[in-house]
């Protein structure tokens, strides 16, 4: 039973497409300043290093966002298994329209910190804060959250009943 999905985010195809051309155009539009228009050299690498992590960017977004974020009774996962956080481990969880969260999407801060990670346009890690979201619809992650926070209620005893 600990590996029933509850709920599950993943980017929807035109969000998805929409990012992945608008960094690939913004690549491209760097480089092609850069060599079609040249100002002085330094400035002329800098264009192209910029144009250059922009079409990487895109390659890593496409990548990432082919695969999902999965919510099981016991963690919150990828949809290859690879655990983002224990339901156990998560202290808090913000939703606000200031917190330093993803694009429609929302924070978790954890007790332990773990790995660095990042899988642009769904979810990061940095130290004890996960974001989830990006290019993920906010129906879907809204959806997450308040599950997670029904659950940590549940953990910690503070559920309304």
């Amino acid at each position: 039973m600990q590996d029933d999905v509850l709920a599950v985010v993943e980017a929807s195809a035109p969000r998805r497409w929409l990012a992945l051309v608008m960094l690939v155009a913004l690549g491209g539009l760097l480089i092609y300043v850069a060599l079609m228009t040249p100002p002085p050299l330094m400035w002329q690498v800098f264009l192209i290093a910029l144009g250059a992590a922009s079409l990487w960017m895109a390659q890593s977004m496409y990548a990432a966002t082919a695969g999902r974020v999965e919510l099981t009774d016991s963690e919150l996962r990828t949809g290859s298994g690879e655990v983002i956080a224990r339901i156990e481990d998560i202290e808090q969880i913000e939703r606000g329209a200031f917190a330093f969260k993803p694009s429609n999407g929302f924070l978790i801060r954890t007790r332990t910190p773990a790995a660095r990670t990042w899988r642009p346009g769904l979810w990061w890690r940095l130290g004890r804060r996960i974001g989830v979201g990006g290019v993920t619809p906010g129906s879907q992650t809204k959806f997450m959250a308040e599950m997670i926070s029904a659950m940590m209620a549940e953990r910690d005893g503070t559920l309304l009943r």
